[in-house]
């Protein structure tokens, strides 16, 4: 479920059951031609799909961070806006990205990259354990 679908009194309802939240990190330096900022949109939804679709009643999809210029600011700004999702109601924050860099992220309880995405269902399963 995407944020813009909920209303309040249907979060209030559904907090319960929709636990996990999925931050989505394109990673985009703005050094990308239009064409090159659409494939890696496109190859981040295809990333999120893996998630989305299966585990649609249990996840809730916040908005792209989509610029990032330093990987080591970004795990650091990134680990400050997983505290506060988990500080507004969700058990577990899942970071979806493309940048390798990032495959871990110290606030995160797990980072999905295309090098993992295989393995998604097997990573979901163990986390909701």
């Amino acid at each position: 479920m995407k944020f813009s679908e909920l209303r309040q009194e249907d979060w209030l309802a559904l907090r319960l059951y929709l636990d996990t939240c999925l931050l989505p990190v394109t990673g985009l330096t703005g050094k990308e031609s239009p064409v090159e900022a659409g494939e890696r949109l496109e190859q981040l939804r295809d990333l999120l799909d893996l998630l989305e679709i299966p585990y649609h009643g249990r996840t809730v999809t916040y908005p792209a961070w989509h610029y990032a210029a330093d990987a080591e600011d970004l795990r650091a700004q990134l680990d400050k806006v997983v505290e506060g999702l988990r500080e507004s109601g969700f058990r577990y924050v899942i970071v979806v990205t493309l940048m390798e860099s990032l495959a871990e992220i110290r606030e995160a309880d797990l980072v999905i990259t295309p090098a993992n995405a295989s393995a998604v269902p097997e990573l979901i399963m163990k986390l909701w354990q």
